[in-house]
């Protein structure tokens, strides 16, 4: 019965991928044109030519998860992932919605470098979104910080500004509040117990927890935030266990792609202008530290993501935090 049950699993899934591949719009691939596409991107939602879709993996998983339509096995949220989106003209209409006039897109022969160049600024820089999605520099972005930020906050874009000497000239395009909620098992580092505390890194900027005294389950409930430069790279989590007469031991580390969350915020425009809904997911997959998917939500306004995550490189621990985004031109 079992596997009676996953071979309809599977059937149902295959039927459902090739009714959203043969809808018009998905008959040409999304970037270059070319006709009959065998390839998706899954967490963008269009599908491509297979040209394009070398494009699409040199940018890394973290911007395009790549699969076969006819190759590869395909989950259920993977497919939802795609329904969401609605399509090619869908995904164009965000993407490209401020195309230059005149700009030519490539076509089913353009060479690899310009066919690269161009998926690099439609996805990775989003170079062709509309105009209040884009970045916003540094000099001005300190007077839309919310009023209700706390001293930690601007401490922590304080801290980015010493450190780096180029700081005035980093673009950033949101603030990342992060609030650590928990630990649950986390490593044995003293006799019996540990002093866990939390660092988070973004770049430049570190910010911590406080320390909490002998606990392996910890509960902080402390929140912190980071602005996010234009050029952004993987939110950085680390746990240590305090120690006053020697150096402090890790106790697991793992890292959050914030490319899910923000890409899926800039696509879905203001949120205050949203009732509550579902606008993205991060994926479970081998190649990150989740420990289920992670659904990212619209909630009273405000574009918000729960993470659980297992720690790496230790013999056990989870760390359980929410993150919420805002765009420095809201």
């Amino acid at each position: 019965m079992s596997n009676f049950n996953n071979r309809k699993s599977s059937s149902d899934t295959t039927r459902r991928l090739k009714e959203l591949l043969h809808k018009n719009e998905n008959r040409i691939c999304a970037d270059c044109g070319a006709e009959d596409p065998k390839w998706a991107s899954t967490n963008i939602g269009v599908f491509i030519c297979l040209k394009c879709s070398g494009a699409h993996r040199s940018l890394g998983v973290h911007i395009s998860k790549v699969l076969s339509v006819t190759l590869d096995e395909w989950s259920d949220d993977e497919i939802d992932s795609m329904i969401e989106v609605g399509g090619n003209s869908a995904a164009n209409a965000i993407y490209e919605a401020f195309l230059p006039e005149g700009y030519s897109k490539p076509t089913p022969h353009t060479g690899h470098e310009q066919r690269l160049m161009f998926i690099r600024s439609k996805y990775e820089l989003q170079e062709f979104l509309k105009p209040s999605l884009r970045i916003v520099s540094f000099a001005s972005s300190k007077s839309l910080l919310h009023p209700s930020d706390s001293g930690k906050d601007m401490d922590s874009i304080s801290e980015l500004e010493i450190s780096d000497n180029t700081a005035g000239m980093v673009e950033f395009i949101g603030i990342l509040k992060v609030k650590v909620v928990k630990g649950t098992n986390l490593a044995v580092r003293d006799m019996l117990t540990s002093d866990p505390y939390v660092v988070l890194t973004l770049g430049h900027q570190k910010v911590q927890t406080a320390v909490i005294k002998s606990n392996l389950n910890p509960v902080w409930n402390e929140a912190l935030s980071l602005s996010v430069p234009q050029q952004f790279g993987p939110l950085k989590l680390q746990v240590f266990d305090h120690d006053t007469f020697s150096a402090d031991d890790i106790m697991g580390e793992a890292e959050v792609d914030l490319q899910p969350m923000i890409t899926s915020a800039m696509a879905f425009g203001d949120p205050d202008l949203l009732t509550d809904m579902q606008i993205g997911k991060w994926l479970k997959s081998d190649d990150n530290a989740l420990i289920e998917d992670s659904i990212i939500n619209i909630v009273d306004g405000k574009v918000k993501q729960e993470v659980r995550l297992k720690l790496q490189n230790v013999e056990s621990g989870e760390i359980e935090v929410e993150l919420e985004w805002t765009a420095l031109n809201q």
